[in-house]
């Protein structure tokens, strides 16, 4: 009586619901931005909330890789594993407490020059007052006002003051312990943690990341040690600048300049300033206050043109606005440590991103604006100067 229902739909259609598959829902742009912009924020808020375990490994993963080399050619010597990682940790010991023993000579006699640095400062100070007095007409402050306005200051950042101090006192002291163990954990159990990580990987993917996993470990490696030296040389220039004229605590100086000149253009401004304002106020002379600046300058010039690219070459170069960011960032997250570990962070994140074609494109946001210019060039057949000649000679040592 009635005629059969005709199924007027597309073959495809037919196919798909005899089959039963179900279509592929896609999500929208928006969304998938959304769920990625939570996920970060997640990711930002575990890591603020587990510094305290996060911290100590960060800088035991960085230290590790730097004394693996060391380790493996101690190895190789038929040393057994358990006494090259002690040695290596030995000597990383010995050389932070030999800067923390030269640093901390140069912090007492700072200390007690404070006291005659503070009255040369009030003159100083007057003698500004009444210069700006006699060529604007400004108000003159009083010894006493300023005495007062600094107490109560001082008054209303005791307490944050103090409680930072002990945070941080606390914070060392664990990162001190706990690193050394993180380290000879890491270097022990080396191959056990990537026989780990191969068992995420299919059998026929492990020698194509076996060899991703050498490269990233080869160039923060020499990325980090390149880092290392470079604040070395700098503050042999910066202190053999400042012994030459006669600045008081030029060690200090120039080892506090030579660490702070790895933050681009800001850690400049900061490690010359501070020195050039103490001879200022010691010696009472802008001229040399003035070559003090033309000290950092020149090493500043010296270091970015020549010391740098010699020394770390173009594999890991960050530019200064990704620096400068991470240095905002890891100061926001992290604090002090933070601050420290945020440049090593972002290279070995510019490292992982060009070791992967889907985020290779970040990795060329983070690098130098020379790096794309450099990878288009054919340097296999260049010759090396002078200097890259000797600075791998010194490597091979």
């Amino acid at each position: 009586m009635f005629p059969p229902l005709i199924n007027r739909g597309s073959p495809r259609s037919n196919v798909s619901q005899q089959s039963g598959a179900v279509p592929e829902a896609k999500l929208a742009p928006v969304v998938h931005y959304t769920f990625l912009l939570i996920g970060l924020s997640l990711l930002v808020f575990v890591l603020h909330k587990l510094d305290g375990i996060l911290l100590p490994l960060f800088f035991a993963a960085l230290l590790s890789t730097l004394l693996l080399p060391l380790v493996s050619k101690l190895e190789s010597k038929n040393w057994p594993r358990l006494l090259a990682i002690i040695t290596a940790l030995l000597l990383l010991i010995g050389g932070i407490a030999g800067l923390i023993v030269i640093f901390g000579s140069q912090i007492l006699d700072l200390q007690a020059e404070l006291p005659l640095i503070q009255k040369k400062l009030v003159v100083f100070f007057d003698q500004g007052q009444q210069w700006l007095h006699d060529r604007f007409g400004m108000r003159v402050m009083s010894k006493d006002e300023l005495i007062t306005s600094s107490l109560s200051t001082a008054k209303k950042s005791a307490g944050g003051f103090l409680g930072s101090t002990l945070s941080t006192t606390a914070g060392v002291l664990s990162v001190l312990t706990l690193v050394p163990i993180y380290i000879f954990c890491f270097l022990y159990y080396r191959d056990h943690m990537r026989q780990f990580m191969f068992r995420f990987v299919a059998p026929d993917k492990r020698t194509a990341v076996l060899h991703t996993m050498d490269n990233i470990q080869s160039v923060i490696q020499a990325y980090i040690s390149g880092l290392l030296m470079v604040i070395v040389i700098v503050a042999v220039l910066n202190g053999i600048g400042l012994l030459v004229l006669g600045v008081k605590f030029a060690i200090f100086f120039a080892i506090f300049a030579s660490v702070l000149a790895v933050i681009p253009y800001i850690g400049i401004l900061v490690g010359a300033t501070i020195p050039a304002l103490i001879t200022l106020v010691e010696t009472g002379s802008p001229a040399k206050a003035a070559a003090v600046v033309g000290v950092f300058l020149v090493v500043q010039f010296l270091e970015g043109n020549f010391i740098t690219p010699m020394i770390t070459g173009s594999k890991v170069s960050i530019n200064p606005m990704a620096a400068i960011v991470a240095l905002i960032l890891g100061g926001e997250l992290w604090g002090t440590p933070g601050m420290i570990l945020s440049i090593p962070l972002v290279a070995v994140l510019k490292v992982v991103f060009d070791s992967n074609k889907t985020t290779e494109p970040w990795g060329f946001l983070l690098g130098d604006v020379t790096d794309g210019e450099d990878s288009k060039q054919d340097t296999s057949g260049a010759t090396p100067s002078f200097l890259g000649k000797a600075w791998r000679m010194i490597k091979r040592m």
